[in-house]
Protein backbone atom coordinates (compact mmCIF):
# COMPACT_ATOMS: atom_id res chain seq x y z
CA UNK A 1 0.00 0.00 0.00
CA UNK A 2 1.11 3.62 -0.93
CA UNK A 3 0.04 5.96 1.67
CA UNK A 4 -1.16 10.17 0.78
CA UNK A 5 1.96 11.46 2.11
CA UNK A 6 4.22 9.41 -0.15
CA UNK A 7 1.58 9.98 -3.20
CA UNK A 8 2.29 13.66 -2.60
CA UNK A 9 5.98 13.76 -1.73
CA UNK A 10 6.32 11.47 -5.81
CA UNK A 11 4.01 13.88 -7.15
CA UNK A 12 6.15 17.07 -6.25
CA UNK A 13 9.54 15.20 -6.44
CA UNK A 14 9.42 12.27 -8.39
CA UNK A 15 10.91 11.80 -11.89
CA UNK A 16 8.24 13.07 -14.79
CA UNK A 17 5.68 14.49 -11.87
CA UNK A 18 7.39 17.75 -10.84
CA UNK A 19 5.42 19.62 -13.19
CA UNK A 20 2.33 18.07 -11.37
CA UNK A 21 0.75 19.46 -7.99
CA UNK A 22 -0.51 17.55 -5.42
CA UNK A 23 -4.54 16.94 -5.01
CA UNK A 24 -6.23 15.90 -2.54
CA UNK A 25 -9.66 13.71 -2.99
CA UNK A 26 -11.90 14.96 -5.35
CA UNK A 27 -16.04 15.46 -3.67
CA UNK A 28 -18.89 17.75 -3.93
CA UNK A 29 -17.04 19.26 -1.19
CA UNK A 30 -13.15 19.86 -2.80
CA UNK A 31 -11.90 21.85 -5.34
CA UNK A 32 -12.00 20.96 -9.05
CA UNK A 33 -9.27 19.54 -10.17
CA UNK A 34 -6.63 21.07 -11.72
CA UNK A 35 -6.75 19.54 -15.05
CA UNK A 36 -5.13 22.59 -16.91
CA UNK A 37 -1.99 21.69 -14.98
CA UNK A 38 -1.86 18.29 -15.11
CA UNK A 39 -3.42 16.91 -18.32
CA UNK A 40 -0.87 16.79 -21.54
CA UNK A 41 2.79 16.96 -18.84
CA UNK A 42 3.63 13.92 -21.21
CA UNK A 43 3.01 12.51 -24.52
CA UNK A 44 4.18 9.45 -24.82
CA UNK A 45 5.30 5.91 -23.28
CA UNK A 46 8.73 5.68 -23.73
CA UNK A 47 8.58 1.69 -24.47
CA UNK A 48 6.32 -1.34 -24.63
CA UNK A 49 6.54 -4.82 -23.98
CA UNK A 50 4.67 -7.91 -25.00
CA UNK A 51 3.86 -11.19 -23.74
CA UNK A 52 1.66 -14.36 -24.40
CA UNK A 53 -1.44 -14.38 -22.76
CA UNK A 54 -4.78 -16.42 -22.77
CA UNK A 55 -5.22 -16.33 -26.42
CA UNK A 56 -3.59 -13.30 -26.89
CA UNK A 57 -0.23 -11.55 -27.28
CA UNK A 58 -0.51 -8.84 -25.24
CA UNK A 59 1.01 -5.02 -25.70
CA UNK A 60 1.45 -3.42 -22.70
CA UNK A 61 3.58 -0.47 -21.17
CA UNK A 62 4.83 -1.06 -17.52
CA UNK A 63 6.50 1.98 -14.97
CA UNK A 64 7.79 1.68 -11.50
CA UNK A 65 9.49 -0.29 -9.73
CA UNK A 66 8.93 -4.10 -10.43
CA UNK A 67 8.11 -5.63 -6.75
CA UNK A 68 5.95 -2.59 -6.18
CA UNK A 69 1.85 -3.07 -5.21
CA UNK A 70 0.25 -3.33 -8.75
CA UNK A 71 -1.94 -1.26 -10.57
CA UNK A 72 -3.58 -2.65 -13.88
CA UNK A 73 -5.71 0.59 -15.62
CA UNK A 74 -7.36 -0.49 -18.89
CA UNK A 75 -8.52 2.26 -21.12
CA UNK A 76 -11.84 2.43 -22.71
CA UNK A 77 -13.10 2.91 -26.25
CA UNK A 78 -12.35 4.46 -28.56
CA UNK A 79 -8.81 4.98 -26.60
CA UNK A 80 -5.93 3.19 -25.64
CA UNK A 81 -3.58 3.29 -23.24
CA UNK A 82 -2.75 6.99 -23.89
CA UNK A 83 -5.36 7.95 -21.47
CA UNK A 84 -2.84 6.93 -18.69
CA UNK A 85 -0.25 8.81 -20.26
CA UNK A 86 -0.21 11.22 -17.22
CA UNK A 87 -1.37 8.84 -14.43
CA UNK A 88 0.94 6.28 -14.92
CA UNK A 89 4.07 8.53 -14.16
CA UNK A 90 2.23 9.99 -10.84
CA UNK A 91 1.81 6.19 -9.71
CA UNK A 92 4.88 5.00 -10.74
CA UNK A 93 6.79 7.36 -8.92
CA UNK A 94 4.29 7.02 -5.84
CA UNK A 95 5.52 3.58 -5.81
CA UNK A 96 3.73 1.35 -7.42
CA UNK A 97 4.03 -1.12 -10.75
CA UNK A 98 1.69 0.16 -13.20
CA UNK A 99 1.07 -1.99 -15.98
CA UNK A 100 -1.46 -0.52 -19.05
CA UNK A 101 -2.03 -2.83 -21.40
CA UNK A 102 -3.63 -2.71 -25.36
CA UNK A 103 -7.13 -4.12 -24.89
CA UNK A 104 -7.68 -6.51 -27.75
CA UNK A 105 -7.87 -5.28 -30.99
CA UNK A 106 -6.20 -2.38 -29.91
CA UNK A 107 -2.30 -1.28 -30.85
CA UNK A 108 0.14 -4.05 -30.41
CA UNK A 109 -2.54 -6.54 -29.01
CA UNK A 110 -3.10 -9.62 -31.42
CA UNK A 111 -4.54 -12.93 -31.73
CA UNK A 112 -2.16 -15.96 -31.35
CA UNK A 113 -4.15 -18.32 -33.88
CA UNK A 114 -6.15 -17.03 -37.03
CA UNK A 115 -9.20 -19.20 -35.55
CA UNK A 116 -9.81 -17.63 -32.63
CA UNK A 117 -12.90 -15.89 -32.75
CA UNK A 118 -13.01 -11.88 -32.80
CA UNK A 119 -15.68 -11.29 -30.14
CA UNK A 120 -15.68 -8.35 -27.99
CA UNK A 121 -18.15 -9.87 -25.29
CA UNK A 122 -17.18 -8.22 -22.06
CA UNK A 123 -16.44 -11.27 -19.86
CA UNK A 124 -13.85 -12.48 -22.86
CA UNK A 125 -12.04 -9.00 -22.00
CA UNK A 126 -11.92 -9.75 -18.58
CA UNK A 127 -10.51 -13.43 -18.94
CA UNK A 128 -8.04 -11.15 -20.94
CA UNK A 129 -6.94 -9.69 -18.16
CA UNK A 130 -6.98 -12.65 -15.69
CA UNK A 131 -4.60 -14.06 -18.23
CA UNK A 132 -2.40 -11.43 -18.54
CA UNK A 133 -1.96 -11.29 -14.72
CA UNK A 134 -0.94 -14.72 -14.72
CA UNK A 135 1.44 -14.50 -17.53
CA UNK A 136 3.65 -12.05 -15.28
CA UNK A 137 2.76 -13.26 -11.87
CA UNK A 138 0.51 -11.12 -10.64
CA UNK A 139 -1.99 -12.57 -8.00
CA UNK A 140 -3.64 -8.98 -6.91
CA UNK A 141 -3.99 -5.95 -8.17
CA UNK A 142 -5.73 -2.67 -7.75
CA UNK A 143 -7.88 -2.36 -11.06
CA UNK A 144 -8.31 0.92 -12.28
CA UNK A 145 -10.56 2.02 -15.67
CA UNK A 146 -12.90 3.83 -17.32
CA UNK A 147 -15.31 3.24 -19.95
CA UNK A 148 -14.44 -0.74 -20.99
CA UNK A 149 -11.96 -0.90 -18.16
CA UNK A 150 -14.83 0.13 -15.79
CA UNK A 151 -16.81 -2.59 -17.20
CA UNK A 152 -14.23 -5.13 -17.10
CA UNK A 153 -12.64 -4.06 -13.48
CA UNK A 154 -16.12 -4.34 -12.23
CA UNK A 155 -16.56 -7.79 -13.38
CA UNK A 156 -13.05 -8.75 -12.50
CA UNK A 157 -14.11 -7.63 -8.84
CA UNK A 158 -17.50 -9.14 -9.24
CA UNK A 159 -16.39 -12.65 -10.28
CA UNK A 160 -12.61 -12.69 -9.30
CA UNK A 161 -12.48 -10.83 -6.06
CA UNK A 162 -9.25 -12.70 -4.65
CA UNK A 163 -7.27 -11.23 -7.46
CA UNK A 164 -8.46 -7.70 -7.18
CA UNK A 165 -7.21 -5.32 -4.45
CA UNK A 166 -9.20 -2.33 -5.04
CA UNK A 167 -11.29 -1.33 -7.63
CA UNK A 168 -11.57 2.58 -9.49
CA UNK A 169 -14.10 2.45 -11.23
CA UNK A 170 -15.42 5.52 -13.36
CA UNK A 171 -19.03 5.75 -14.26
CA UNK A 172 -19.52 3.70 -11.28
CA UNK A 173 -21.37 -0.09 -11.92
CA UNK A 174 -21.10 -0.57 -15.79
CA UNK A 175 -21.43 -4.77 -16.07
CA UNK A 176 -23.61 -4.82 -19.18
CA UNK A 177 -27.22 -6.05 -18.46
CA UNK A 178 -28.49 -7.35 -22.25
CA UNK A 179 -32.29 -8.16 -21.30
CA UNK A 180 -32.74 -4.57 -20.08
CA UNK A 181 -30.19 -3.81 -23.32
CA UNK A 182 -33.76 -4.59 -25.36
CA UNK A 183 -35.46 -2.08 -23.26
CA UNK A 184 -35.67 1.74 -24.88
CA UNK A 185 -34.48 4.25 -22.99
CA UNK A 186 -35.69 8.12 -22.80
CA UNK A 187 -34.69 9.71 -26.16
CA UNK A 188 -31.78 11.49 -25.09
CA UNK A 189 -30.39 8.84 -24.02
CA UNK A 190 -30.76 7.17 -26.94
CA UNK A 191 -29.36 9.95 -28.81
CA UNK A 192 -26.28 9.59 -26.79
CA UNK A 193 -25.74 6.39 -27.88
CA UNK A 194 -26.31 6.86 -31.05
CA UNK A 195 -23.19 5.31 -32.56
CA UNK A 196 -24.02 1.81 -30.62
CA UNK A 197 -26.89 1.27 -32.77
CA UNK A 198 -25.01 2.78 -35.71
CA UNK A 199 -22.81 -0.40 -35.51
CA UNK A 200 -25.84 -2.62 -35.79
CA UNK A 201 -25.99 -1.77 -38.55
CA UNK A 202 -23.93 -2.79 -42.14
CA UNK A 203 -23.06 1.00 -43.11
CA UNK A 204 -21.80 1.50 -39.29
CA UNK A 205 -19.76 -1.97 -39.78
CA UNK A 206 -18.05 -0.29 -43.03
CA UNK A 207 -17.63 2.94 -41.57
CA UNK A 208 -15.23 1.06 -38.66
CA UNK A 209 -12.98 -1.07 -41.42
CA UNK A 210 -12.56 2.39 -43.50
CA UNK A 211 -9.80 4.22 -42.03
CA UNK A 212 -10.81 7.77 -43.55
CA UNK A 213 -14.25 7.13 -41.80
CA UNK A 214 -12.82 5.62 -38.72
CA UNK A 215 -10.85 8.15 -37.59
CA UNK A 216 -13.68 11.12 -38.52
CA UNK A 217 -15.80 8.82 -36.24
CA UNK A 218 -14.18 8.48 -33.30
CA UNK A 219 -12.65 11.79 -33.35
CA UNK A 220 -16.36 13.16 -33.03
CA UNK A 221 -17.16 10.79 -30.03
CA UNK A 222 -13.95 12.73 -28.40
CA UNK A 223 -15.42 15.95 -28.93
CA UNK A 224 -19.11 15.10 -27.90
CA UNK A 225 -18.15 13.17 -24.62
CA UNK A 226 -15.17 15.41 -23.44
CA UNK A 227 -16.54 18.58 -24.34
CA UNK A 228 -14.09 20.72 -21.95
CA UNK A 229 -11.40 18.91 -22.97
CA UNK A 230 -9.49 20.74 -25.73
CA UNK A 231 -6.77 17.84 -26.76
CA UNK A 232 -4.78 18.51 -30.39
CA UNK A 233 -4.62 16.37 -33.48
CA UNK A 234 -1.11 15.08 -32.28
CA UNK A 235 -2.91 13.76 -29.14
CA UNK A 236 -6.10 12.07 -30.92
CA UNK A 237 -3.33 10.70 -33.83
CA UNK A 238 -1.23 8.91 -31.25
CA UNK A 239 -4.05 7.62 -29.74
CA UNK A 240 -5.85 7.08 -33.17
CA UNK A 241 -2.44 4.93 -34.17
CA UNK A 242 -3.95 1.87 -31.92
CA UNK A 243 -7.04 1.63 -34.11
CA UNK A 244 -5.22 0.80 -36.91
CA UNK A 245 -5.09 -3.17 -35.69
CA UNK A 246 -6.93 -5.57 -37.66
CA UNK A 247 -8.79 -6.78 -35.79
CA UNK A 248 -9.87 -3.82 -34.27
CA UNK A 249 -12.71 -3.14 -36.52
CA UNK A 250 -14.47 -6.72 -35.88
CA UNK A 251 -13.71 -6.23 -31.81
CA UNK A 252 -15.59 -3.07 -31.73
CA UNK A 253 -18.58 -4.37 -34.12
CA UNK A 254 -18.88 -7.48 -32.11
CA UNK A 255 -18.58 -5.22 -28.43
CA UNK A 256 -21.70 -2.97 -29.46
CA UNK A 257 -24.02 -5.76 -31.01
CA UNK A 258 -23.74 -8.19 -28.42
CA UNK A 259 -24.82 -5.27 -25.57
CA UNK A 260 -28.04 -5.08 -28.59
CA UNK A 261 -27.79 -8.93 -28.37
CA UNK A 262 -28.13 -8.59 -32.58
CA UNK A 263 -24.76 -11.06 -32.26
CA UNK A 264 -24.04 -14.09 -30.66
CA UNK A 265 -21.22 -14.78 -27.83
CA UNK A 266 -19.53 -17.90 -27.65
CA UNK A 267 -21.00 -21.10 -25.67
CA UNK A 268 -17.15 -21.00 -23.62
CA UNK A 269 -18.32 -17.72 -22.08
CA UNK A 270 -21.97 -18.55 -20.86
CA UNK A 271 -20.93 -19.29 -17.18
CA UNK A 272 -19.95 -16.26 -16.66
CA UNK A 273 -22.25 -13.98 -18.48
CA UNK A 274 -25.24 -16.13 -16.60
CA UNK A 275 -23.17 -15.29 -13.25
CA UNK A 276 -22.84 -11.57 -14.61
CA UNK A 277 -26.58 -10.94 -15.61
CA UNK A 278 -27.33 -11.43 -12.06
CA UNK A 279 -25.97 -7.69 -11.53
CA UNK A 280 -23.74 -9.12 -8.67
CA UNK A 281 -22.60 -6.94 -6.21
CA UNK A 282 -19.00 -5.76 -5.63
CA UNK A 283 -16.99 -6.41 -2.16
CA UNK A 284 -13.66 -5.06 -3.07
CA UNK A 285 -12.62 -1.37 -1.74
CA UNK A 286 -14.06 0.47 -4.58
CA UNK A 287 -13.31 4.19 -5.43
CA UNK A 288 -16.37 5.77 -7.85
CA UNK A 289 -15.87 8.67 -10.26
CA UNK A 290 -18.52 10.58 -11.80
CA UNK A 291 -17.00 12.52 -14.12
CA UNK A 292 -19.78 15.62 -14.52
CA UNK A 293 -19.13 16.96 -18.32
CA UNK A 294 -19.60 13.23 -19.56
CA UNK A 295 -23.41 12.86 -21.29
CA UNK A 296 -23.12 9.18 -20.00
CA UNK A 297 -22.95 10.12 -16.28
CA UNK A 298 -26.00 9.22 -14.40
CA UNK A 299 -28.00 11.55 -12.26
CA UNK A 300 -27.95 11.53 -8.57
CA UNK A 301 -23.72 11.70 -7.91
CA UNK A 302 -23.66 8.15 -7.86
CA UNK A 303 -26.85 7.19 -6.04
CA UNK A 304 -27.92 5.33 -8.69
CA UNK A 305 -25.62 2.61 -8.07
CA UNK A 306 -24.41 3.10 -4.92
CA UNK A 307 -26.03 -0.43 -3.82
CA UNK A 308 -24.10 -2.17 -6.36
CA UNK A 309 -21.12 -1.66 -4.08
CA UNK A 310 -21.07 -3.79 -0.63
CA UNK A 311 -17.70 -3.22 0.47
CA UNK A 312 -15.56 -0.25 1.22
CA UNK A 313 -16.77 2.38 -0.92
CA UNK A 314 -16.36 5.97 -1.57
CA UNK A 315 -17.74 8.18 -4.54
CA UNK A 316 -16.39 11.73 -6.23
CA UNK A 317 -17.69 13.33 -8.90
CA UNK A 318 -15.12 15.87 -11.05
CA UNK A 319 -16.45 19.23 -12.02
CA UNK A 320 -15.91 19.84 -15.40
CA UNK A 321 -14.04 16.85 -17.07
CA UNK A 322 -15.19 14.63 -19.50
CA UNK A 323 -15.99 10.98 -19.93
CA UNK A 324 -11.85 9.94 -20.87
CA UNK A 325 -11.33 11.15 -17.33
CA UNK A 326 -7.95 9.81 -16.44
CA UNK A 327 -6.06 11.66 -19.21
CA UNK A 328 -8.37 15.26 -18.41
CA UNK A 329 -7.68 14.80 -15.35
CA UNK A 330 -4.42 12.27 -14.19
CA UNK A 331 -4.02 13.79 -10.72
CA UNK A 332 -7.25 13.27 -9.34
CA UNK A 333 -7.64 9.90 -11.12
CA UNK A 334 -4.02 8.80 -9.74
CA UNK A 335 -4.97 10.36 -6.20
CA UNK A 336 -8.52 8.00 -6.46
CA UNK A 337 -6.31 4.72 -7.07
CA UNK A 338 -3.94 5.54 -4.06
CA UNK A 339 -6.56 6.65 -1.50
CA UNK A 340 -8.91 3.05 -2.86
CA UNK A 341 -5.78 1.09 -2.12
CA UNK A 342 -6.07 2.18 1.27
CA UNK A 343 -9.53 2.17 2.31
Amino acid sequence: MINRRTFNTAMALGAGAAAVPPAGPQGASSATPARSATAGTHTRFTSLKQVKAGVLNVGYTEQGPAHGPVVICLHGWPYDIHSYVDAAPLLAAAGYRVIVPYLRGHGTTRFLSSRTVRNGQQSAIALDIIALMDALHIHKAVIAGFDWGSRTGGILAALWPERVKALVSVSGYLITDRKAQLEPLAAASEHTWWYQFYFATERGKKAMEDHDHRLQLTRLVWELVSPTWNFDDATFARTAAAFDNPDYAAIVIHNYRWRLSVADGERRYDRYEEKLATAPSIAVPTITLDPEKDPFTLPGDGSMYRDKFTGKYEHRTLTGIGHNLPQEAPTAFAQAVVDADRL
